[in-house]
């Protein structure tokens, strides 16, 4: 199962508010999740009430092989940093693999 933390849209009309859900990559934007790890109110005007995430379970699950959207991304970046910087990290020290090279006769 390819899984994919992305925001869910709720809330009425002209009154958005988005949940951050881990989800099947092929399931609907509205459709089921396994699991809420946050919430983000654009609307909202304290800045403690507009982001809510849970950094330790976005943890759990990016390393269990999930991928972040953009959007989830630059909500994740703004809420806990360290986070995206670990991915670099990673991303950056990983082995670079290299070509085959063919049998020689």
């Amino acid at each position: 199962m390819a899984l994919v933390i992305r925001l869910k849209k709720t809330g009425r009309t002209n009154h958005q508010s988005f949940r951050l859900v881990v989800t099947d990559k092929r399931t609907p934007r509205d459709g089921k999740y396994l699991e809420m790890i946050g919430w983000y109110s654009p609307l909202e005007k304290k800045a403690e009430k507009s982001l809510f995430i849970k950094a330790d379970r976005v943890e759990f699950w990016l390393s269990k092989g999930a991928q972040l959207s953009e959007k989830a991304k630059s909500l994740v970046k703004r809420s806990a940093p360290e986070i995206i910087k670990s991915l670099n990290e990673k991303k950056r020290l990983k082995p670079k693999k290299k070509p085959k090279q063919k049998a020689k006769k």
